[in-house]
């Protein structure tokens, strides 16, 4: 039979996942929460450029609650615990590509109490995964180390051309491009320690190589002209390139670390050497490894391609999260996620 899934919110990683649900031959899509009312009494196959499915889009919770989904995929741009424990409370798995749900031990204690009650409640399990992090913080190392006996460290290097992302909401407002860098800097190294923290953390516990210390430091990098990009345009003298490392630390020395390399621009004050869009990942260990995984895609089509390397990998998550015992779910705790594609 197939699963029953909902998809949650529909901007740029919703509407593909949406598609996803729709093509995927062993999903069937029950429901659309939207946020904007533009997008509610729409079909769900238009919100993601496809033929009418005969499914549309509702602003009601309890509406979506009542279609009685075996799934959500939740994908909104701000995590509303409130909602997510009512779906789970309903009897609905949650696969979200939030990175609130990496890690169970990282969550505050009280939501994290209030998640795993809605989780016993309902006999569901919710995870957090996607591209970065997620696929490549997590699932890509599990499988590279697998080959190692010592690990002596692992380096993942993220590069990012976000000139063509016409997301404006996103790349000023979320991310700060275009700002000023005075008092600029410990705003964002907070939110990437937060976000990339918990899933290299589960990294290192499934290795059984917990960490000490998880820390942030970082770089920026301001345009000397004023820049113009599909989202906008940059003042002269403001932000437009970002260099920040999460490092794990364990006997005081870097087991695990994560560098992002995210950029508007290249002519950038100071000068970066910097490398196409992708990941380039070195495992230092008794089987030594380097890894280029390149995004093989044209600058001016990277905004169109780019949500699908988050979307994909949480609509391929669902039915090993539907299988799995109820509770906050890592990558550790679920099987090799496959991707069903005939």
């Amino acid at each position: 039979m197939a699963i029953r899934v909902v998809q949650w919110a529909t901007g740029n990683i919703g509407s593909r996942a949406l598609r996803g649900v729709i093509e995927h031959p062993g999903l069937e899509l029950v429901g659309v929460y939207a946020h904007s009312p533009g997008k509610v009494g729409r079909d769900a196959g238009e919100l993601c450029g496809l033929d009418p499915v005969g499914v549309r889009a509702s602003a009601d919770r309890d509406e979506i609650l009542a279609l009685g989904a075996d799934c959500v995929i939740y994908t909104p741009l701000a995590c509303d615990f409130d909602d997510v424990c009512a779906v789970l409370g309903s009897g609905a798995n949650v696969v979200s590509t939030r990175g609130e749900f990496h890690r169970p031990a990282s969550l505050e204690p009280g939501v994290r109490a209030r998640i795993e009650e809605a989780c016993a409640r309902g006999g569901t399990s919710i995870h957090s995964t996607g591209s970065s992090p997620g696929f490549i913080t997590e699932a890509l190392p599990l499988v590279v180390t697998s080959i190692q006996r010592r690990l002596d460290g692992l380096l993942i290097d993220e590069f990012a051309d976000l000139s063509r992302r016409d997301s404006p909401a996103l790349l000023f407002d979320v991310m700060g491009f275009g700002k000023p860098p005075a008092g600029f800097g410990d705003r964002r190294l907070v939110a990437l320690r937060n976000a990339f923290g918990p899933s290299l953390e589960v990294l290192a516990d499934a290795l059984g190589m917990p960490l000490d210390s998880v820390e942030a430091t970082g770089e920026f990098a301001v345009t000397k002209d004023p820049l113009t990009i599909a989202a906008g345009t940059l003042p002269a003298g403001s932000v437009a390139g970002q260099r920040i490392t999460v490092t794990g630390r364990r006997g005081g020395v870097p087991l695990l670390t994560f560098r992002a390399n995210w950029f508007c621009g290249r002519d950038l004050d100071p000068h970066w050497d910097l490398r196409t869009t992708g990941w380039r990942v070195v495992v230092d260990g008794d089987a030594p490894l380097e890894i280029d995984l390149v995004f093989p895609v044209p600058l001016e089509r990277m905004a169109a391609m780019s949500p699908a390397y988050t979307a994909n990998r949480a609509v391929n998550a669902i039915p090993a999260v539907v299988a799995a015992s109820p509770g906050i779910r890592t990558s550790a705790d679920l099987p090799q996620i496959i991707a069903r594609l005939g």
